[in-house]
């Protein structure tokens, strides 16, 4: 008989590529990861990785191993769904990136509080949440995607839920010529001003690089700081200015004003779930008040001081 926890061992190694990765997303060590697909080998008869002194790799037969445990995980998830009590209960894993957490957290309390056999658990996260849904280690992620092609890297797998779309804003102090509603936004203009922006890399960082690449592209240094909460608060104090998501507005910011930019560009943000859990009532009423708290943020806050 194989055993369930075996096979999802194998399913995440086949997922994240190495004994080290498999056992940091799972909390195991990497000797117990090992030790866990050895005895599955001996549990089915066959060599399941090929083993070198610096790495492992999926055999042919632990491929197909990994491909019937991706499988049979997901036919246990669906009948675990399909034998849930019909009021929501036990308990509920999101992450999310950190403007929706802040965001969303008040209203998703409020709202999950009448349920009372359901405890929930939010994490933040500045990584990708879709590994750890597929996985089972999350039961829901929030996801943020500027190329609107996020749904195709799912599959079958996975079920996406579009929540709102996000657009990317300027921020400048309240007493900033811009911050004036009368005038327009010209980024030539404001190329040479003081930027601030997240570091290489991160996806907000990527839109601003884009926002002034007709203009002549971003300035050569501009400064870098991690946090859009931290990067507002320096527009505040009048350190220089920003674009940002919108999403990061719906905390109160005093000191400055909100233009709407005259390149569009948004962020699209996705709850995402594997298929198998979607009926599951914790599940679904937990999708549900995310979509409620979506639609009660208000991101076409723009052309006014604060």
């Amino acid at each position: 008989m194989l055993d369930v926890r075996r096979l999802r061992l194998l399913r995440e190694f086949a997922e994240r590529g190495s004994i080290a990765a498999t056992a940091k997303a799972l909390g195991y060590t990497p000797s117990a990861v090992s030790q866990q697909l050895a005895v599955l080998e001996r549990e089915i008869g066959t060599a399941l990785l090929d083993r070198t002194a610096r790495s492992a790799e999926l055999t042919d037969a632990g491929r197909r191993l990994a491909g019937h445990a991706e499988r049979i995980l997901r036919m246990i998830e669906f009948a675990e769904a399909d034998m849930a009590e019909p009021e929501p209960s036990g308990h509920v894993v999101l992450t999310a990136f950190p403007t929706a957490a802040i965001a969303f957290a008040p209203a998703l309390a409020h709202s999950l509080r009448r349920h009372s056999g359901l405890t929930f658990q939010l994490r933040q996260s500045s990584g990708d949440g879709l590994p750890q849904v597929r996985s089972g280690e999350v039961d829901v992620a929030l996801i943020d995607d500027w190329t609107g092609r996020l749904p195709t890297r799912g599959g079958g797998s996975l079920r996406f839920s579009l929540l709102m779309h996000d657009p990317l804003v300027l921020v400048v102090p309240a007493d900033h010529w811009a911050a004036d509603p009368a005038v327009s936004i010209d980024l030539r203009r404001l190329r040479e001003e003081p930027w601030m922006a997240a570091p290489p890399g991160e996806p907000s960082r990527q839109a601003f690089d884009r926002l002034l690449a007709d203009v002549g592209g971003a300035p050569s240094v501009p400064w870098e700081f991690e946090g859009l909460g931290t990067i507002l608060g320096l527009v505040a104090r009048g350190v220089g200015i920003a674009a940002i998501p919108s999403l990061a507005l719906t905390t109160d910011v005093a000191g400055i004003a909100v233009r709407r930019l005259p390149r569009a560009m948004t962020r699209y943000v996705y709850a995402v779930v594997r298929t198998a859990s979607v009926r599951r009532p914790s599940v679904a009423v937990t999708v549900q008040a995310l979509k409620s708290a979506a639609a009660a943020v208000d991101v076409d806050r723009v052309d006014r001081r604060r």
